[in-house]
C-alpha cells in the first residue's frame, strides 16, 4: 500500500524529532528563531509555526514568550509508546 504524502510541517516537526532524539539537539536547547528555520529549512514562516506546534503537542518543546522554543522531552520509541498503551498483552 502507498503512504500518502505529508504535509511539509510534519516532515519539519519529524526531523526535528529526529535531531531531538540524535542528541544534536539536547534537552534544555534552543531552537533557531522562527526566521532563521525558514533559511535553514527552506520552508516558510508558516510552516515553520505549524511545526512548533506539531512539536508542542508532542511534548518535545516549550516556547516561552519573548525568549525562544526550548527542547524539554525526547521522542518515544514506538516499543515505549505500545507498552504505555496496553496493546501489548
Amino acid at each position: 500500500m502507498t503512504e500518502l504524502p505529508r504535509y511539509e510541517y510534519v516532515k519539519l516537526a519529524d526531523a526535528i524529532a529526529a535531531d531531538i532524539a540524535s542528541g544534536k539537539l539536547p534537552q534544555g536547547a534552543a531552537l533557531p528563531g522562527e526566521r532563521a528555520m525558514t533559511d535553514l529549512y527552506r520552508v516558510s514562516i508558516g510552516t515553520v509555526r505549524r511545526a512548533i506546534v506539531e512539536l508542542r503537542k508532542r511534548g518535545l518543546v516549550a516556547t516561552l514568550p519573548a525568549k525562544g522554543t526550548y527542547v524539554i522531552g525526547m521522542p518515544e520509541s514506538d516499543a515505549d509508546a505500545r507498552e504505555g498503551d496496553g496493546s501489548n498483552v
